[in-house]
């Protein structure tokens, strides 16, 4: 059984936002440097990293995790993770600047193809994780997100790799995708250095069985255990 890694430690930079109005310029900032073209990684090709966070709120704690997948045959290559306090308060759109300083101290080892639970393009702002996550690291990256973030789409159809538009008015800023055969869709959208055609199509290859991705489903089982390991040790320390 592999051994589950040691957290890293979390830094926040003294730089890091810490209002709304702050946060917001940066994205501002950041936005332009987003590339929608790539190409980015072929699919299947080198690696692919998922990572996630889970929160405990009452301990102000985060605990972030990255899982390197060996993108061919989709086996877990490395594991890591990173707890540390929640350095922004929750704001809708802003989440990025909660999960950031985890994150990137999980993601120690440089990986190929870093896939998000959550938004690239797909965002009011234009600019969630996944897009975030890429211009900082300069790393490709796809957003791969649960529901819908206040835009609209069609249905796909009921067939695994069928997908609509997600629009915010006449702009797509994503896909809706079916991986798996009448179950719902995810939403898809270009983070960093991936565009859009591509990005579906490792969503497809990394969810050959299920309806979200093995990054992302290995990645929220090691965040979680990550949080409870840390949990367990500081109530012990109470």
């Amino acid at each position: 059984m592999r051994a589950r890694p040691a957290p890293a430690a979390v830094t926040v930079p003294a730089d890091w936002p810490a209002t709304e109005a702050e946060a917001r310029a940066v994205q501002d900032i950041l936005r332009a440097r987003v590339d929608l073209t790539g190409p980015g990684p072929e699919v299947g090709a080198g690696t692919a990293t998922g990572v996630d966070v889970a929160y405990d709120d009452a301990r102000g704690l985060v605990a972030a995790a990255a899982v390197v997948l060996d993108a061919a045959t989709l086996q877990v290559v490395e594991e890591a993770t990173a707890v540390g306090p929640v350095p922004f308060p929750y704001v809708p759109g802003l989440l990025a600047f909660r999960e950031l300083p985890a994150v990137l101290a999980a993601l120690a080892a440089p990986p190929g193809l870093v896939v998000c639970d959550g938004y690239g393009v797909a965002h009011p702002r234009r600019f969630g994780l996944a897009s975030h996550l890429g211009v900082l690291t300069g790393l490709p990256a796809v957003g791969v997100a649960k529901n819908p973030f206040t835009f609209t789409h069609e249905p796909p159809g009921e067939r695994r790799g069928d997908q609509t538009p997600l629009t915010d008015g006449a702009e797509e800023v994503g896909r809706a995708l079916r991986t798996r055969t009448a179950v719902r869709p995810v939403y898809v959208s270009t983070g960093h250095g991936v565009p859009l055609d591509r990005a579906v199509a490792h969503t497809l290859h990394l969810a050959p069985t299920y309806r979200l991705p093995e990054t992302t489903r290995r990645a929220d089982a090691l965040c979680r255990a990550a949080l409870r390991a840390a949990v367990t040790e500081e109530a012990g320390q109470d």
